[in-house]
Parts: structure tokens; sequence; C-alpha cells
């Protein structure tokens, strides 16, 4: 019999999903405002929570490389998410002519382009990232299973070194600095993931530490970002500074990240009702990024849920709970639909 997976990690996958779309509302729903054009208690309130929920993504991938180095490369893994982003990357605009939302000569050939090709063009950053890093796996694991322990541990200093260290303490821009968005920080990412799988780490062996690693990373986060946004009224180059902690390569998010994905590997779920309905629904959760980020809906939710009416005002927070769940719920059922046409076609059944 096929092991199950584990409902901690399932559960933080969901978590990280709607911690995602929490960040989705405040950055481009405009809620959570550059500090050069706010500095209200409502702005600082934003960006606190802001702080709290941008470990997410790191979470993601952690989760894939913590189980990808121990676990069986599959190539049609990539040929299932690849049919999973075209579903999506071709049926929003197919249905959204349907129902008039928008019509055919509002779409270009570059439109349409882009729709086809969805990884060549970042139509969805995270999931061109993603692939490259699922396509690199095996070489990966391979090469860090041959590796000793202290080999591995230099490999990870040194990349993080470029990839981290670096921008988190130079108030300046670097070239070859892409914040995070790319397939160099997912790899990474993968070595940091594979060391806790293969080694662990001793000190975070306590869930206490772990979940305040997080919360002090955070903290840190938003900390050191409204100094930095308060300096920036007199110093220009604070004002770049401000917004950094919040980028996904920053140190800080890495600690924080690190400090979660810890908590919920040390957390026990008791098998039943609530472990089986986690099992359930986390499969389901990748599909929610690609309808609420496909690049006709990715500003268009927050005008449909309006957000507007709660910028500046502290009901953005109840109002927020409340579009984070509306949109993950309909996320779900939308991808349960896409698995169930998928698994129909699949078998060669009727629909």
């Amino acid at each position: 019999m096929p092991s199950k997976r584990h409902a901690n990690f399932e559960l933080l996958r969901i978590v990280a999903m709607l911690m995602i779309i929490a960040l989705h509302y405040l950055v481009k729903g405009n809620v959570a405002a550059p500090y050069a054009e706010s500095h209200s208690g409502v702005n600082y309130a934003a960006w606190l929570v802001e702080a709290f929920c941008i470990v997410a993504v790191n979470c993601y991938v952690l989760l894939s490389g913590y189980f990808l180095v121990e676990s069986e490369w599959k190539p049609g893994r990539i040929l299932s998410l690849l049919c999973q982003i075209l579903f999506y990357s071709l049926i929003v605009p197919a249905a959204m002519i349907c129902v008039g939302m928008i019509s055919w000569g509002e779409l270009g050939l570059y439109d349409w382009i882009g729709f086809l090709l969805p990884i060549e063009t970042e139509h969805y950053w995270f999931a061109t990232a993603y692939l490259f890093m699922y396509l690199f796996a095996p070489v990966l694991a391979a090469g860090i299973k041959k590796m000793e322990k202290k080999t591995l541990q230099k490999v990870i200093v040194f990349l993080l070194l470029f990839f981290s260290a670096g921008k988190s303490v130079l108030p300046v821009s670097l070239a070859t600095d892409r914040y995070g968005y790319d397939y160099g920080w997912f790899l990474c990412l993968f070595f940091v993931a594979a060391y806790l799988r293969l080694y662990g780490c001793r000190w975070l062996e306590e869930k206490q530490h772990g979940f305040w690693l997080y919360v002090g990373a955070c903290v840190c986060i938003f900390a050191v970002s409204a100094a930095a946004g308060l300096l920036g009224d007199k110093v220009k180059a604070f004002a770049y500074y401000a917004e950094m902690p919040y980028t996904y390569n920053h140190l800080l998010c890495l600690f924080a990240a690190v400090g979660l994905f810890s908590v919920f590997k040390k957390m026990r779920i008791r098998e039943g009702r609530a472990a089986d309905m986690i099992r359930r629904i986390a499969p389901y959760t990748f599909g929610v990024y690609l309808l609420h980020e496909h690049i006709l809906v990715r500003y268009e939710w927050m005008n449909w849920l309006q957000v507007e009416t709660v910028r500046g005002s502290f009901l953005f927070l109840p109002h927020m709970l409340w579009c984070v769940c509306v949109v993950f719920l309909a996320g779900i059922l939308v991808d349960f639909v896409r698995a169930w046409l998928f698994d129909k076609v699949v078998s060669g059944k009727r629909v």
C-alpha cells in the first residue's frame, strides 16, 4: 500500500497558499502602500501582515526540495504540471470571452503567445522557476547524496553568500539580484531543504525554537523595513531598502521560512477526518495559484471583491480574510473540476 502524505506538511502547503493570496491582496490591491506614500497606522499594519506572510513561497519550495531529494524523479510529473498550467492559461481567457467579460478584439497576438507558452514567457514566474528546479532535481539529489556533510554546508554557505547575504546588507541594487523570482534561488532553497532532510538541525528540533525563529525574523523584516521607510524621507538610499527585506531571497525571509517549516515538521496531526480533509484539499492548492494569478485575473479579482472600499481603513483585516477564503475556495473547486476532467481524459471515459 502506498504511504499516505504527511498531513502536517500538506497543511503547510494549504497555509502557504492562503498566505500567497494575502500577499497579492495587500500589494496588488495597493492596501500596503509604499512608505513614501503613507505613514499611517493602517499602512504599517498592512506591512506587518505582509511580513508574516512573505515566507509562503519559500516554504512551498522547501517542501518540494525536502521530499525530492529522497523521492523518485518522475518525468510524467513534468508533463502533468505543463498540462495543468496550460489548462488555466488557455481556459481563463476562453471562459472570460464566453461570458462577455472581455472581447476577442481586446486580446492581441502577443497575448495569445503568452497563453500558449506560459513557461517560456513567464506568464506564471513561479511555475517557470519551479519546473526548472524540478528538471535539475535528480542531478542535484544525486550530487548532494555524494557530498560529505561539511562539503554540503560549504556549498550552501557560498550559495547564500551569492544569492542572499550581499543583497541583505547592501543598500544598493545588485545586477544579479532578481529578488528570488528565479530558479537560481529555488535551487538554493533545494540545497537548504535537502540538508534539513538528510541531517536536520539540532537547534530546530525544539518546536518552540522554530516558532520563535519565524516570529523573530518576521518582526525584524517589518522593523527594518519600517525604519528604512522613515529614514527614506531624508536619505534616498534608505527608501530603496524599505522594500528589500520583503524579497524572497533576503536572509530574514529565508530564516523565517525555515522557522515556519520546522514548526510544521514537528507538528503531529492525529489521523481522522481532519487529516483526511487536509490531504484531500492540499493537491489542489497549485490550481488556486494558477487561477487567481492568471494575467487577466491577477489585478481584476481585487476589483471584483471591492478591495478599494477598505483601503486606508483597519476594515481591510476582516475584508482580507474574507477575500482570501473566497479566492481559495473558488480555486480549489475549479481545480477539482480540472482534475476530474483530466482523470476522465486519461482513463478514456466519457465526461
